[in-house]
């Protein structure tokens, strides 16, 4: 996973796009088609000491608004119910999880959350924001629930550009 390091206009924009300072950004690991970041890698152990097994995090407001309205309406559930049932689906999921695993092991071992990725991978489906993160950072067909999220929520990026857009100030 190499990323070129993360500038002071692209925190700039991620701070407005979250309504705060984000915390240990490592790199921008996507762009939406208005060059806006939407999705930064995160230091697998922020600057405090925490271990953070998100490595792909969604900053874009509106990519995140379309994820909140799909889980909203209960998509979480039905895939996870798929996974169950679904060997194919579950081996590309669980390969998905491998893929996580090893984009933040190049960032850095951190022993507290070996083997822990993110979203309910390998096994739930608990957090799609995640898995739309980790699709768009890694590409296509890398995670099969990941591209689902992406095809139900492009183009949240229409009918103008992200940077016009703002967040709500986070609470905490």
């Amino acid at each position: 996973m190499t990323q070129p390091a993360i500038d002071a206009e692209d925190i700039d924009a991620i701070t407005r796009q979250l309504g705060r300072v984000p915390r240990g950004v490592v790199a921008v690991a996507h762009r939406c088609p208005c060059g806006e970041p939407d999705v930064v890698a995160t230091a697998p152990r922020l600057e405090d000491g925490t271990p953070f097994p998100t490595t792909y995090y969604l900053t874009c407001p509106r990519a995140a608004s379309a994820v909140g309205r799909l889980e909203g309406g209960g998509l979480m559930r039905e895939m996870e119910s798929r996974l169950q049932h679904d060997d194919e689906l579950a081996a590309g999921y669980r390969a998905a999880h491998e893929s996580y695993l090893a984009d933040r092991e190049a960032l850095e071992s951190v022993e507290e959350i070996a083997g822990v990725s993110a979203g309910g991978m390998p096994d739930r489906v608990k957090c799609l924001h995640v898995l739309l993160a980790h699709a768009l950072a890694a590409g296509p067909g890398v995670n099969p629930l990941g591209d689902e999220v992406r095809a139900l929520v492009e183009p949240w990026w229409e009918p103008m550009c992200c940077r016009d857009v703002v967040a709500e100030p986070a609470e905490g």
